[in-house]
């Protein structure tokens, strides 16, 4: 797939998944712009990403807890591109614990103001690049958590709440911004690894998930594809 020039904001891009991402867009020629808490985490895979190429990357602190972090990285991104052709709304922090007493009121909070709050106020901040562009896509990596009724994660209730959260904004931009072509992508994955065999039998991939963006920011515009959900495989022999 050629990126050649797709301009592309990810969010949690300093490792995991998202830095694979935004390696995966880079290496397609894309133009990305990745942001992390930890701005020297960000400056290391965006150096990377350009001693590689094709496409470029640059660097950004954004704390998604933070509303002024989140309206600084936006006007960061704006002083440096007058559209933006896809938002990976990736940046969520994953806590475990069966008991809301197993984190504290902090890391609840926190949990709960980037999925929540953060990703409603980039969004909100960086729609009006993605107007400009004549191919804008937002995707949400949001979670089977945020599916209705699943229960088969180890997260904690807060980390839930912020996925139901991010689910709730993408089920209703999807439906507003539809008539200005706008599409809103969102992927529900069960909890997956980074690395492993991409067979039938095995846990679901980082790589699989991103080739499932990959493919659906590269069809036609006439294709909206809504959501992707996911047959969750743990030990299909039991």
């Amino acid at each position: 797939m050629d990126l050649d020039g797709v301009r592309v904001v990810i969010t949690g891009a300093a490792r995991g998944t998202g830095r694979l991402l935004a390696e995966a867009f880079a290496e397609r020629g894309a133009q990305v712009f990745l942001s992390a808490r930890d701005l020297g985490a960000a400056e290391h895979v965006a150096d990377a990403i350009n001693r590689r190429g094709p496409g470029r990357a640059d660097a950004f602190r954004c704390d998604l807890a933070v509303p002024d972090s989140v309206r600084v990285f936006a006007a960061a991104v704006a002083g440096r591109t007058s559209h933006l052709d896809v938002l990976i709304n990736n940046g969520a922090a994953y806590i475990e614990g069966e008991d809301l007493a197993d984190v504290s009121d902090d890391v609840i909070d926190s949990v709960m103001a980037a999925g929540g709050t953060g990703t409603v106020l980039l969004t909100k901040h960086l729609l009006p690049l993605l107007r400009a562009s004549s191919r804008p896509d937002i995707v949400n990596m949001i979670s089977a958590c945020g599916e209705v009724g699943h229960r088969r994660s180890g997260a904690h209730p807060a980390f839930y709440a912020a996925k139901h959260a991010h689910a709730g904004l993408a089920e209703i931009l999807s439906h507003r911004l539809r008539p200005e072509k706008i599409r809103v992508i969102s992927l529900f994955p069960p909890d997956f690894v980074q690395d492993g065999p991409r067979q039938a039998d095995s846990d679901l991939t980082a790589r699989s998930v991103i080739d499932c963006v990959l493919f659906a920011v590269g069809q036609p515009r006439d294709c909206f594809i809504r959501e992707f959900h996911f047959e969750q495989v743990r030990n299909p022999h039991a």
